[in-house]
C-alpha cells in the first residue's frame, strides 16, 4: 500500500503555481531533450525538435481541453459555454492532445521539408519520458481515483479506501516504456519504431486501466480513452506492417 500524498500547488506569495502544470511543463522539456538526442544519433537535426516543441506544446494543451470538453463533459460546457476557457479549473485529455499534436506536427513538418515519419519517430521517442514526469503530476493531485483494491501499489485515500490511482499507473508505464526505447536506441531502428511501439502498448494498458476507473463518464460500458485506444491500436499495426515491408534503417 502507498500512503496518500497530495501536492496540488506552490506558493509563492500572491502567485499560486499548480503542480500538476509544473510536471508537465517538466515533461515536455524531458521528451524534447531525449528526442533531440536521438536526432542527433540519427544524423537528423536536434534543432528541429526544439522548433517544434512551443507548437506542440500549444497544441497539446488546446486539444487536450477541447478533448475533455468534447469527449467527457459536453452536456455541462454546452450550458456553460465560457467555462470552456477556465483552463486553470483542469480537465483535460492526453487523447485530444494527441490529435492535436499529431496534426500539427505533421503540418510543421511537411512545412519544413524533412522527412514525416523520420522526424514523427524521433518525437515519440521522447513521449513516454515526458509522460513519466506529467503523470507524477497527476499522482500529486489524485484526479484519476481508482476502484477499490487491495494491490500492492493501490493508495490509501483519505476517506480510508485503497484504490487503484491511474495517475501512479500510468506514470510507472511511461517509466517502463521509456527503458525499454533506450535499451532499443543502442542500435539502429527503421524509423517508425516507436511510433507503433507506443501506439500498441499504450494502446492495450489504457485500454485496460480504464476499467478501474471510479469517476469517468462512459458510452455503452467504455470509456471514451478505451474507444479510441481501437484507434491507436490499429495505427500501431498500420506502421508495424509498414515497417517490415519497407525497411528504413537509421
Amino acid at each position: 500500500m502507498i500512503p496518500y500524498i497530495e501536492w496540488k500547488t506552490i506558493d509563492l506569495g500572491p502567485i499560486d503555481i499548480q503542480v500538476w502544470g509544473v510536471f508537465v511543463a517538466l515533461g515536455f522539456l524531458l521528451g524534447a531533450y531525449m528526442a533531440a538526442r536521438l536526432a542527433k544519433q540519427r544524423g537528423q537535426d536536434p534543432k528541429i525538435v526544439y522548433d517544434i516543441l512551443p507548437w506542440l506544446i500549444f497544441a497539446g494543451l488546446i486539444g487536450g481541453r477541447l478533448g475533455h470538453v468534447f469527449f467527457y463533459a459536453w452536456p455541462y460546457y454546452a450550458a456553460h459555454p465560457l467555462e470552456i476557457f477556465a483552463i486553470w479549473q483542469g480537465g483535460g485529455s492526453i487523447f485530444g492532445g494527441l490529435i492535436a499534436c499529431s496534426l500539427v506536427g505533421i503540418w510543421y513538418l511537411r512545412r519544413r521539408r524533412v522527412d514525416v515519419m523520420m522526424y514523427v519517430d524521433i518525437l515519440v521517442f521522447g513521449l513516454p519520458f515526458g509522460k513519466w514526469l506529467g503523470r507524477i503530476g497527476c499522482f500529486l493531485i489524485h484526479d484519476h481515483p481508482g476502484t477499490a483494491t487491495d494491490f500492492i501499489l493501490g493508495v490509501k485515500y483519505p476517506d480510508g479506501v485503497i484504490r487503484h490511482d491511474h495517475g501512479l499507473y500510468l506514470s510507472l508505464n511511461a517509466l517502463a516504456m521509456a527503458i525499454v526505447f533506450l535499451i532499443l536506441a543502442r542500435r539502429p531502428r527503421p524509423a517508425g519504431t516507436y511510433i507503433a511501439i507506443f501506439c500498441l502498448w499504450y494502446g492495450v494498458v489504457r485500454f485496460i486501466l480504464d476499467f478501474y476507473r471510479a469517476v469517468d463518464v462512459r458510452y455503452f460500458g467504455l470509456t471514451p480513452a478505451q474507444y479510441l485506444c481501437f484507434g491507436l491500436v490499429l495505427i500501431g499495426i498500420i506502421i508495424t506492417v509498414w515497417i517490415r515491408k519497407e525497411p528504413k534503417n537509421a
